[in-house]
């Protein structure tokens, strides 16, 4: 086929063919009748037929294409029945036996087919796809390949304008229809640069039959029961052609591009699951990005050529923008840049570089000692925030150099000065550069023979046959243009000495770049250690997975971790969490730091203490009375004993304890789906199956669980259900009494924490206070979750029922970190354990821990958290339930302040929990520099319990981002 056919097919509209004329068709050739939808076609008319017998495709294309074309299609899909696990269409013969029908409609010839139709949906739809899917995109597409390398038909020896071979014709035809000159030259360029990339490695691309549209338009997905998508099949061989093989995965991964959120490297799990099944050649590999590129340009050449000329196709309409932001991520970086990601993706590299030949850079400070500068997330240097002051990392060179005559920042070493709060993009923390400070004057010479030049930015670039050195702060003594020889002077320092190592002068290369972007620019721009004589690269550091390896191999698994493939979190500030590479994680679950991450006042406290003393609390020092004296201030009303521990499970279980010892019964009342910790006594009232499955049926005979009073989704829902939900309460009292038992108490926490903060109905707690202590029990009241001010509006959790409690049992924020728990109580309970013997923790009240007590609730009262969880957290609040009508699956938000939870469910009648979605959602916010995780025991509700210190502006980046994932769709 001539080049001049393809011009004039790239310029066809689709067939004018009605519905009536499509179902007169169907019902004389194919006995069907039924109903029809447009499925869209870029320039043939595709419907989908619903009929009794079933649903299939009606494909009618132009008469101006060659039934060998066609036929190698049906011979294609049989062949890949038969030779290949992916599922395609199988075509139907029409009452003639004729699976090919050529009709004419108004004098215009087409042609007609019949296919079966696959069940599912493409993901064209989706702004977001996550590694597993397009992983499967690039496996698919291997498979595909290679069952194709054996298939050979006379109609794949076609010229169509989607076939790389015959790009650069195409888009200078086509260069026209974009009106925009900065449009139009921009295409052009980067056309150019593609071709100037393939023409040497054309020879050498293997030629097969391939399917060559392999997009999220063609390839069909449904979820299965855990909401994964499931690969259903492939659609559409209407581009079937014999072509180089690695068109095919261009393809494929340019249609990815619209998915990517600006970021080209989202295409690299394609290419390694393609390549893991079906090997790609070097030189393959390198061809594959400017193929995509090549791909783009056709593809917004094509879609506004077909706009133009057929304005009534809604399928070509609407996917112009998809192809427009296609062309722009893939013209977003260098091509160098891509050939070195692809290539690292899939365990290859560049040609090493051989630096033994190079000349010392600062031949006169070879040999001398310069001080390395720790700019890290693990430097001493840093504490307190001061790594967010401007010029942090320079003020620390600069004192370095003062203090040592020379200094020198680490090639490598991702910055903690770089790291973005509120940001769900990674930050550019890895130095692709080395910061040098030495004496200014100090001759600079060239390291290799070049040309030099002077940039823009006051940089200086020395040129040579494989190589460039970027400098900054160096005033040159030659010209811009002068060429060099190895040894010769090109400057002296004037500044502070920036030095970047560059394969290829015309590469625009950052001094910084992501860490996921960091194996590819490393190959670009390798360490000029070699240059300054200088062991100046960052030591490598244990990767997470590594780490997660000894972990488990040492560290028993039964104490689980959040996340599947968790990142190394090293340190922490404020309401943040930041991992070795520098980025920052919004930290909202972690609810033991109430004061946030990093207090110096903690660290000040702690260190303080340790130098003077911490012991068990037999000795007598001040600290054990003077925070036992400030804890029952804040106790409610009557309560004046207190003990101290070391953590929720601890304090729950010695209020058992003492409710034992006080009432002489054993038998505990404890409410439905709750959690109040893990020693024998605290396990035993929780029945919460999130944390132990076996839950329900493992709780001893002295435990006697009631119903959840869940207003939300309980039995009894509303809130007037507090005497339905008591009555339950009243049963199993009654039952005791009738077996002659003595009920030692109820437990319960005054907000229903595990299941997101729902407030009990009103009166529950003060009904069923009543009916327990009227029959001798006592009243535990958990706050370890929900109480010391977290919920805003309240300190205590029971302030919001009006009921007074007999034992309150805390920990969590009381330590901010450190093992810290609490029961304060009235001085008869306490003293009825004291029948029994004496009570003691060896770490409770230890000095240490009750100044780091009493300093947590100076530094709450003084940055006024808890104004700030009413304030913030009431802002948060109404962010959240203004989703509720914007997304169907937020079906309620739960609590107040600072201890929230957002309800997700399938159905907003049946309330169905979206378990699975929700597991989704937590794990696409983490991408998005999120921490989050499920609860309840369906674990379909986000349990949002972020430190005390959390901002508005924090808030407002998790709601923003909730919104964003919600209306991707999961």
């Amino acid at each position: 086929m001539s080049l001049a056919t393809l011009i004039h097919r790239a310029s066809l509209p689709s067939p004018h063919v009605s519905e009536a004329q499509a179902l007169q068709w169907l019902a004389e050739h194919y006995g069907l009748s039924g109903t029809l939808q447009a499925l869209g076609s870029q320039q043939d008319l595709n419907y989908r037929v619903d009929s009794a017998r079933g649903r299939f495709v009606l494909k009618i294309c132009r008469g101006d294409y060659a039934l060998v074309e066609l036929q190698a299609q049906h011979a294609g899909l049989k062949y890949l029945a038969e030779h290949c696990d992916v599922h395609v269409p199988r075509v139907i013969a029409a009452n003639s036996g004729e699976d090919l029908l050529s009709l004419e409609v108004d004098g215009e010839a087409v042609h007609v087919r019949l296919l079966d139709y696959i069940e599912g949906q493409p993901l064209t739809h989706l702004d977001h796809l996550g590694h597993a899917v397009v992983a499967g995109f690039g496996r698919l597409c291997g498979e595909m390949d290679l069952a194709l390398a054996g298939f050979d038909h006379a109609g794949l020896e076609r010229t169509l304008q989607w076939d790389a071979r015959h790009a650069s014709a195409l888009i200078a035809h086509l260069l026209p229809v974009i009106k925009d000159e900065q449009q139009r030259t921009l295409i052009a360029d980067v056309a150019r640069q593609a071709e100037r990339r393939l023409q040497p490695l054309l020879e050498k691309l293997p030629v097969q039959a391939i399917h060559m549209d392999i997009t999220d338009d063609n390839v069909v997905w449904q979820r299965d029961a855990h909401r994964h998508w499931q690969l259903q099949g492939v659609i559409d061989f209407g581009d079937l052609v014999r072509t180089w093989r690695v068109t095919d995965l261009s393809v494929t991964c340019a249609a990815l591009l619209h998915h990517a959120g600006g970021d080209p490297f989202v295409i690299l799990p394609a290419v390694q699951a393609y390549h893991a099944v079906n090997p790609l050649q070097h030189e393959e590999l390198q061809a594959l990005w400017p193929l995509i590129v090549a791909r783009a340009a056709v593809l917004v050449l094509s879609g506004e050529q077909q706009v133009s000329i057929d304005p009534d196709n809604t399928y070509s309409r609407d996917n112009l923008s998809h192809e427009w932001e296609i062309f722009r991520v893939a013209t977003s970086v260098p091509l160098a840049l891509m050939e070195a990601a692809i290539l690292s993706a899939v365990g290859q590299t560049l040609p090493a570089i051989n630096s033994e030949g190079f000349a010392p850079l600062l031949p006169e400070l070879v040999g001398r000692e310069f001080a390395l500068i720790d700019l890290g997330v693990l430097s001493p240097h840093f504490e307190a925030g001061n790594w967010e002051q401007e010029g942090i990392d320079q003020r620390l060179l600069n004192e370095a150099a003062a203090a040592h005559g020379l200094a020198a920042s680490r090639y490598g070493q991702y910055r903690l000065s770089r790291t973005r709060p509120d940001s769900a993009d990674e930050p550019d923390t890895f130095p692709l550069h080395v910061e040098l400070r030495v004496p200014n004057g100090t001759a600079v010479e060239a390291p290799f023979a070049g040309v030099l030049h002077q940039r823009a930015g006051g940089a200086l670039q020395l040129d040579g046959p494989q190589l460039s050195v970027r400098l900054w702060g160096v005033a040159p003594t030659l010209h811009s243009g002068a060429a060099l020889v190895k040894g010769q002077v090109l400057g002296a320092v004037s500044g502070p000495l920036s030095v970047q190592l560059i394969r290829g002068a015309d590469l625009e290369a950052p001094l910084f770049c992501t860490p996921s972007h960091a194996p590819a620019w490393q190959s670009l721009c390798p360490s000029p250690a070699a240059l300054l004589g200088l062991a100046c690269d960052a030591e490598p550091e244990l990767d997470s997975q590594t780490l997660l390896e000894r972990r488990d191999a040492s560290f028993a698994r039964t104490q689980k971790h959040y996340y599947v493939d968790p990142p190394r979190i090293e340190r922490g500030w404020r309401n943040h969490l930041i991992d070795m590479q520098g980025r920052s994680y919004l930290d909202m679950l972690n609810n033991v730091a109430v004061l946030g991450h990093g207090h110096p006042r903690m660290a000040a406290v702690a260190a303080r203490q340790w130098s003077l003393l911490n012991t068990n609390s037999r000795f007598n020092y001040a600290a054990v009375a003077e925070f036992s004296e400030r804890l029952l201030k804040l106790a409610p009303e009557g309560m004046d004993r207190v003990f101290l521990v070391n953590s929720g499970s601890e304090a729950n279980d010695l209020a058992i304890r003492l409710a034992w010892a006080y009432s002489g019964g054993r038998d505990m009342i404890s409410v439905l789906e709750a959690y109040h910790g893990w020693t024998i006594g605290a396990d035993a009232v929780s029945t919460s199956i999130a944390d132990n499955p076996k839950a329900l049926e493992s709780r001893p005979d002295w435990v006697h669980p009631v119903p959840a009073p869940n207003t939300y989704r309980g039995e009894f829902r509303g809130l007037d259900s507090a005497p339905d939900y008591v009555r339950s309460v009243e049963h199993h009292l009654e039952k005791i009494a009738e077996q002659k038992r003595q009920v030692a108490g109820f437990i319960c926490e005054p907000v229903y924490g595990n299941a997101g903060g729902i407030s009990l109905p009103p009166g529950y707690l003060k009904q069923v206070y009543a009916l327990v202590r009227a029959q001798g029990g006592v009243c535990i009241a958990d706050e370890v979750q929900v109480g010391y001010g977290r919920m805003g509006h309240f300190f205590w959790g029971v302030e919001e029922q009006g009921v007074l409690p007999d034992i309150i049992t805390m920990a969590k924020g009381m330590g901010n970190g450190q093992p810290l728990g609490a029961v304060i109580t009235r001085r008869e309970i306490a003293e009825a354990l004291e029948a029994e013997g004496y009570f003691f923790s060896s770490a409770g009240g230890s000095p240490v821990s009750c100044q780091i007590g009493m300093a947590v609730l100076d530094v709450m009262e003084e940055e006024k958290l808890w104004e700030n969880a009413q304030v913030v957290g009431g802002h948060f609040k109404a962010r959240l339930e203004a989703l509720i009508d914007k997304h169907p699956l937020v079906g309620a938000v739960h609590g107040s302040g600072f201890y929230l939870g957002v309800e997700l469910i399938r159905h907003r009648e049946t309330l169905e929990p979206a378990t699975e979605e929700t597991t989704l959602l937590c794990d696409r916010l983490r991408e998005l520099g999120i921490f989050m995780q499920p609860t309840g025991d369906d674990l379909n509700i986000l349990k949002i319990k972020p430190p005390m210190v959390t901002s508005r502006q924090s808030v407002d980046f998790f709601v923003d981002m909730l919104d964003r994932v919600l209306t991707e769709g999961l």
